[in-house]
């Protein structure tokens, strides 16, 4: 866990008075529309960026001065099961295009309950899917400046216990967020491989 990087609770729902536990893949998807929120302030033109997951109690307890940061004075006012994420500044993608192969060497230490991957993803509609080419590089080519692409912004999280999610928009629809356990099968495959 990069503790230098951004840290942001979510699933946290204080402005109602709630502290109830909350189930990990209610944790997991809270957290990754605040992620989708925190991401989304920046643009579209964005590189991958790749998030810890932890739970807030736990980071609380570890980083007591976090405390202000996350809008509490103390673990008792955190949601049960709450998630924070952190940004990992070191991650940079950019020389390998291929991001589950980046992701294949990343490892997590047992602290961190689960992680998330933010990135912007070119495709092209099903219909055309037999016209892509087979070679990844052409194919890449092939979808980048084909004139049907459409550009999405995926937001994808896995946790230990096996929970995983992702929430998506369109560029061209950006007031509407998809989501799905099966949004992003391959990112998130990649995701779990960096939790075992």
């Amino acid at each position: 866990m990069n503790a230098g990087g951004d840290v942001s609770e979510t699933s946290d729902d204080r402005s109602q008075g709630q502290n109830e536990p909350i189930e990990d893949e209610e944790a997991l998807i809270a957290a990754l529309v605040e992620l989708d929120h925190h991401v989304g302030r920046l643009g579209w033109d964005q590189p991958p960026r790749l998030f810890a997951l932890v739970r807030s109690a736990s980071l609380l307890e570890a980083e007591p001065q976090l405390a202000e940061h996350l809008g509490v004075e103390s673990a008792d006012e955190l949601v049960p099961g709450a998630l924070s994420s952190i940004e990992q500044e070191g991650f940079n993608p950019k020389q390998d295009p291929d991001l589950e192969a980046v992701l294949g060497r990343v490892m997590w230490p047992e602290d961190v309950d689960g992680c998330a991957l933010s990135c912007v993803r070119t495709f092209l509609p099903q219909a055309l899917q037999n016209e892509i080419p087979e070679d990844p590089v052409e194919a890449a080519d092939f979808v980048a400046e084909h004139p049907e692409r459409e550009e999405i912004r995926l937001v994808a999280g896995v946790l230990r216990g096996g929970s995983q999610h992702a929430v998506a928009r369109l560029v061209s629809h950006p007031d509407d967020l998809l989501g799905g356990k099966d949004l992003a099968p391959g990112v998130l495959s990649a995701l779990a491989s960096t939790l075992w």
